[in-house]
């Protein structure tokens, strides 16, 4: 038997990298689902074989990466918190130094809505059922949210100090409006009916004519 041939067909092991990979691949592919399915269909309506479905994957290989469904719901979660918050911080670290505080708190604005409403599953899903799932999966994005929430109040401080936004204002509460404004825009877009540079300016507008001095 010539077994030369047979043996330069058979294929090479797979190493342990590629096998890693694949497995984060696929661990990357539910959570990408589960955030899909949570954007659509909120807590209450999300079941593993929804998420299996859009995965491509079996139900049961789910819990290969996550214990239950609460685990993954909470990852979706902080990784929509995580992701909006990384998302502005680089837009505003790439503004060129001679930006105003102004200039940063609208492209702030300009970012977070965008990345909301065109860019990310996670961000949707994170924001429409933070009022709908048990505390206790609340505990970990609360944190990353706090951190987001930090981020706006030093912008507005920010602007405030340097005279471009009214020294009179409640920083805190316009900035807690503001964000909760936003968020609530998954509710109600409807770009059939408004467009999205459209709903950008209207808060812009809300930033620079209710805060600001000018």
């Amino acid at each position: 038997m010539d077994v030369t041939g047979t043996e330069a067909a058979r294929p090479a092991p797979k190493s342990a990298s590629k096998s890693a990979s694949k497995s984060e691949q696929t661990r990357q592919r539910i959570l990408d689902a589960a955030a899909e399915v949570l954007s659509r269909k909120g807590y209450a309506g999300t079941r593993l074989a929804d998420v299996a479905a859009v995965a491509g994957v079996q139900a049961p290989a789910i819990y290969y990466y996550f214990s239950s469904r609460d685990v993954l719901v909470e990852e979706v979660m902080w990784e929509g918190a995580h992701r909006v918050r990384l998302h502005v911080e680089e837009t505003l670290a790439a503004l060129p130094d001679d930006s105003t505080a102004m200039d940063r708190l609208l492209v702030a604005v300009d970012a977070h809505l965008r990345y909301e409403l065109q860019v990310s599953d996670y961000a949707t899903a994170s924001i429409r059922n933070a009022g709908h799932v048990p505390e206790q999966l609340r505990v970990r994005p609360a944190a990353e949210e706090a951190l987001y929430s930090r981020l706006w109040r030093d912008l507005f401080v920010a602007a405030q100090q340097a005279g471009e936004v009214r020294a009179d204002l409640d920083v805190n509460t316009f900035r807690l409006l503001l964000l909760g404004a936003m968020n609530w825009v998954v509710e109600w877009w409807n770009p059939r009916t408004r467009s999205l540079d459209e709903l950008v300016a209207t808060a812009q507008g809300m930033v620079r004519h209710g805060a600001g001095t000018a």
